[in-house]
């Protein structure tokens, strides 16, 4: 359980990063949206407790991480998104750094290294970005902490490699872990997420199970317009249109449709139907 409260980062010269930002996110996977500078990378950072917030606090199973207790950070892992471990290979990597974590498992990091393709001795120097960044996310998994961070897991994968980032946190993620995942390319995951995590403007927006969203609005693609929508937009051919799931049904979520509509003129409207109805009170 990850408890954010009021929690407020500036970087120096006082360029804001994160605002009063409250919430608790649960165990799953969760996706963290936001616009390039909405304050993703730092969120993730003052969970990690690399960064110390100037005022609230971020606790990790009701710790405050900044304190960087070692049981915390034994808890917690966070892959960026550019890895550099300084290791010769990811296994001689493992055998000096995974003593600090005492969740780890060779047995999940070898499965994870083997549907990524990998052995875990190929030289980290010769690895593409693509193949770093399958090495370090293979011994993060194996590392079982209760909390993972992954900036931008799918940058620098191809095709087989974005199938296999599922496969492995599909298979290797599991009960009492929570993994939040920043990243632009949605689809490739879209099917593992819990929870949406939401930033605009430094600000938190929304942070909700998958199912709150998906009872209180339906996402609907049509040949027009749907008249009783809180947002549509155009997609070509069709439109994409949040409304009332009541009216509709329920859907799968838009992750793309919901993030379009938290940034547009309607977003007021949009958080009003979220927050509407006792299936989505705190």
């Amino acid at each position: 359980m990850i408890e954010f409260d009021k929690l407020d980062y500036s970087y120096p010269g006082g360029a804001v990063a994160l605002k009063g930002v409250t919430a608790l996110v649960g165990d799953g996977i969760h996706l963290l949206l936001g616009e390039n500078g909405a304050g993703k990378t730092t969120l993730l950072h003052v969970m990690a407790g690399l960064l110390r917030p100037q005022s609230g606090k971020c606790l990790v199973d009701g710790v405050d991480v900044a304190r960087r207790l070692p049981s915390t950070m034994a808890s917690l892992f966070l892959v960026g998104e550019n890895p550099d471990f300084g290791c010769h290979t990811i296994n001689e990597f493992a055998e000096r750094h995974a003593v600090f974590y005492p969740t780890f498992s060779r047995e999940v990091l070898e499965a994870s290294l083997v549907e990524f393709g990998l052995t875990g001795d190929e030289p980290m120097a010769s690895l593409s970005l693509g193949g770093r960044k399958r090495s370090c996310i293979a011994y993060a998994v194996a590392l079982r902490t209760s909390l993972l961070l992954l900036d931008e897991p799918a940058n620098g994968l191809d095709i087989d490699g974005r199938k296999a980032l599922q496969r492995v946190l599909a298979a290797h993620v599991g009960e009492g872990q929570t993994v939040v995942v920043s990243t632009h390319t949605v689809w490739d995951l879209k099917n593992l997420f819990d929870g949406v995590i939401v930033l605009a403007g430094a600000r938190l927006l929304l942070a909700r199970p998958v199912v709150d969203v998906t009872a209180r609005m339906a996402f609907v693609n049509s040949w027009q317009p749907l008249p009783d929508a809180v947002y549509s937009e155009n997609r070509g051919a069709s439109y994409g249109s949040i409304i009332d799931a009541a009216i509709h049904g329920e859907t799968d979520i838009d992750y793309q449709l919901l993030y379009s509509a938290l940034h547009s003129n309607r977003a007021q409207e949009v958080l009003k139907m979220m927050n509407d109805g006792d299936c989505c009170d705190e």
